[in-house]
């Protein structure tokens, strides 16, 4: 896998990209701003990028703009972010095309390297890794009138992990679970969303941004 990283903090960026080479993963550049960013993603036509929500000059929310400008480009293109908190606005944005490819992660979970290479890899495969802290507060301020609140307690554990990227084998073996009873769970989640049948893959991503986008 080929990815560009985007990380103002020399010390961060260098940690990571060794810490992908070690993986596997070749950092083809590493940037400090969106603009160097785009310029990258355009050059190298990697397979994923890794951006860091606040990047020079404004320390705002340049990275996940730059992020959101590269989705545009490239409809779909893979894309983890790393933020410093909690900020679910940018996670309903990068996710408001339907696309899928979109991780968003608290940047503490980098020191967990098996869950942080996990993430990239199946971000980069066209699938979702929410962070548990953003899913957890998504969910625990949901509107009752929108129909998130109408899910089980299992089946909002089932979304929490559906959210996080996770396979449905997964899924069973976290909730000690037959892998039939998820997917039962699984098709009631996508019923009680109002989610027709269609690719399996983008209706995972449409059941995730169902609840960040909740009234």
């Amino acid at each position: 896998m080929r990815v560009v990283l985007a990380e103002d903090v020399y010390l961060l960026r260098e940690g990571l990209t060794h810490l992908l080479r070690a993986h596997d993963v070749e950092v083809v550049a590493a940037v400090d701003t969106g603009e160097e960013l785009l310029d990258a993603l355009a050059r190298h036509r990697p397979d994923a990028a890794i951006v860091d929500v606040r990047l020079p000059p404004g320390f705002t929310d340049e990275g996940v703009r730059a992020a959101i400008e590269a989705r545009t480009r490239r409809p779909g293109f893979p894309v983890l972010v790393l933020s410093q908190y909690v900020e679910q606005i940018y996670a309903r944005e990068l996710l408001a095309d339907g696309a899928g490819g979109v991780g968003y992660l608290l940047k503490d979970r980098v020191f967990d390297t098996g869950h942080f290479v996990d993430a990239l890899r199946r971000v980069a495969s066209g699938g979702t890794a929410m962070d548990p802290e953003v899913i957890a507060k998504l969910l625990g301020g949901t509107s009752p009138l929108h129909p998130v609140a109408s899910l089980t307690p299992r089946e909002r554990e089932v979304l929490q992990l559906m959210a996080q990227g996770r396979s449905n084998a997964a899924i069973a073996g976290r909730l000690y679970i037959s892998e039939g009873t998820v997917g039962k769970h699984i098709a009631a989640i996508f019923a009680k969303l109002g989610l027709d049948a269609a690719d399996d893959v983008n209706r995972r991503v449409l059941a995730v941004l169902a609840f960040l986008n909740r009234a």
